[in-house]
């Protein structure tokens, strides 16, 4: 239990009448410990070293002088490892942006509050307020060379997970998205975001996609063997859609293995700006003419979403995660999800939402009748030999919350 009066606050807004608001509300819940400023340089005085710094700073975003978003950077800069919480006046759009950008700073933030402010309000945020963990700072990220990941590809260091996509209506799995992971001989599993990047900036990105693509092949043939047929989606970088031997190596690989092309589903995301889009337009729709899938991955964040959907004939849409979980709760993200949603309907298209971390995210699903759902709600990644045990476990959860769910909207 934390001991409120040993947490220091410091309070900076401009106008002296919520200064002591502030304060009073803070002393009736406990907080004794409370700095009150009415500017950014005298708020950024108290801010000497992690010894004598406030624990948490309650700040006002609209002051004079010095408005809320300097006053962050300047916090950057003196690397302050305290939490914040916005106090404002200001439009909730504009508080989530400012709570977006101090969140890109790596400055923990509790939430934010409209003025004028409810006690119960701010006592709510303060009880999620802990300590930061001085003695086990994260450890950064390692960064990889070419060569090292040349090896890895070369050793068979690459494995694939599965995340499994559900349909929301009737609970089915329907298909699985390849994820692969990197099993690094001393470093354990090394996930795809350290070396993706590195792979399409080396030129490894087609041999490290043939590579994931061939297992995946492999697994979805022998899934559909035990009886267990899946759609199986493999990410594919734009840099792989260049050049005509991806198209024959995939088309040659399923027949091969003996995998029809509507079981694959081709994720595109556009991770960057392509120059000419000329070789990749050509191969994407040969690829739907030989009966592969093809799906936009992260709608809504890359280069030109709008205009591949209107040149390439895409058979999913996947919203991204940033749009689909609490927009239940947030009337700016349910803004995005509804366009996805609508926009896919109208083109035809089916409907995978990303990102689908509770239950109040599934039942928006199921409320707004999306077609397929991703997420740590459903499950997370898994090796493929995992994958039958849970299918089986996911059933029987379906079964008891869906029934359970109907039960409570009948009475």
């Amino acid at each position: 239990m934390i001991e409120r009066s040993a947490v220091k606050i410091l309070v900076l807004d401009d106008e002296s009448f919520m200064l002591k608001l502030l304060s009073r509300v803070l002393s009736n819940l406990g907080f004794t410990s409370v700095t009150l400023c009415d500017s950014g340089r005298a708020a950024l005085d108290q801010i000497v070293d992690a010894e004598t710094s406030p624990n948490l700073i309650l700040l006002d975003l609209n002051m004079p002088e010095m408005d809320g978003i300097e006053f962050v950077r300047h916090l950057v800069e003196r690397h302050y490892a305290g939490s914040l919480i916005l106090v404002s006046g200001e439009d909730e759009r504009i508080l989530q942006t400012a709570e977006k950008l101090v969140q890109a700073h790596k400055i923990p933030i509790l939430g934010h509050l409209h003025k004028p402010v409810k006690p119960d309000a701010l006592s709510a945020l303060l009880e999620t307020w802990t300590p930061p963990l001085t003695d086990s700072p994260k450890a950064a990220k390692k960064i990889y060379s070419a060569d090292a990941l040349r090896a890895a590809i070369d050793n068979g260091e690459l494995v694939n997970y599965y995340q499994p996509k559900v349909s929301v209506a009737t609970g089915e799995v329907v298909g699985v998205e390849t994820l692969v992971r990197w099993l690094h001989p001393v470093d354990g599993v090394v996930f795809p975001d350290q070396f993706i990047g590195l792979a399409e900036a080396f030129g490894l990105i087609d041999d490290l996609t043939q590579v994931v693509f061939t297992k995946a092949v492999a697994q979805a043939k022998v899934w559909q063997q035990a009886q267990l047929p899946l759609r199986v989606a493999v990410n594919v970088s734009m840099d792989n859609l260049s050049s005509l031997n991806f198209l024959n190596f995939v088309a040659d690989l399923v027949g091969k293995v003996g995998v029809a092309p509507h079981e694959m589903v081709l994720e595109v995301t556009e991770s960057r700006l392509m120059q000419d889009t000329r070789a990749p337009l050509e191969i994407l729709t040969r690829l739907r003419l030989k009966r592969f899938r093809l799906s936009i991955d992260d709608f809504g964040t890359g280069h030109s979403s709008l205009a591949q959907l209107r040149d390439i004939p895409f058979d999913e849409l996947k919203i991204d995660q940033g749009f689909v979980h609490r927009a239940w709760a947030d009337e700016t993200l349910r803004a995005m999800y509804d366009a996805s949603l609508a926009l896919a309907r109208q083109l035809g298209m089916e409907v995978v939402a990303e990102g689908v971390e509770d239950r109040n995210d599934w039942d928006l699903l199921r409320r707004t009748g999306c077609d397929l759902a991703q997420g740590a709600f459903v499950s997370r990644p898994m090796l493929a030999t995992d994958l039958p045990g849970w299918v089986e476990g996911w059933k029987e959860r379906v079964r008891t919350e869906l029934l359970t769910q109907a039960t409570n909207q009948m009475i």
